[in-house]
């Protein structure tokens, strides 16, 4: 039976570098659900960023709303899921904040390199509020 995790543990565990998997509504359809990096930093917000032409992009506004959930793949199986509420859109996604995230995920100069990469795109940051949170380490289960 997996334990949940405590507060101090799940803002730990979304704190450190995964892929988060992002699921929006999507109307009639299923609900959308893609691979995503993100930002996060213990007792804030969580921050995605995106191209505006996508329909990642378009759900996620339609909604106002996402479920992210972040994933260690491997024992010890641990996960934390966030229901969470869009509360700013910015256009452009600021360059810092593609940076920032990209240096997350690729490194210092691979992640500079990257998000340099969308100078010129039309993107948008999200900024998502944790409403809601649902955990579980199955690590006493090994």
């Amino acid at each position: 039976m997996p334990r949940q995790f405590t507060e101090a543990e799940r803002q730990e565990f979304l704190a450190a570098k995964h892929i988060a998997v992002l699921s929006v509504a999507a109307g009639e359809r299923p609900p959308a659900s893609v691979p995503i990096w993100y930002d996060y930093t213990p007792g804030e917000n969580i921050r995605v960023s995106t191209s505006t032409g996508n329909r990642k992009a378009r759900l996620i506004e339609e909604a106002g709303a996402v479920t992210l959930t972040v994933q260690h793949e491997e024992p010890p199986y641990q996960y934390v899921i966030v229901e969470g509420s869009v509360v700013d859109a910015v256009r452009p996604a600021p360059a810092d904040a593609r940076e920032a995230i990209a240096i997350r995920y690729l490194g210092e100069e691979a992640g500079r390199e990257f998000a340099r990469g969308y100078d010129n795109a039309a993107t948008v940051l999200f900024t998502i509020r944790p409403d809601r949170w649902f955990t579980a380490d199955f690590s006493d289960d090994l």
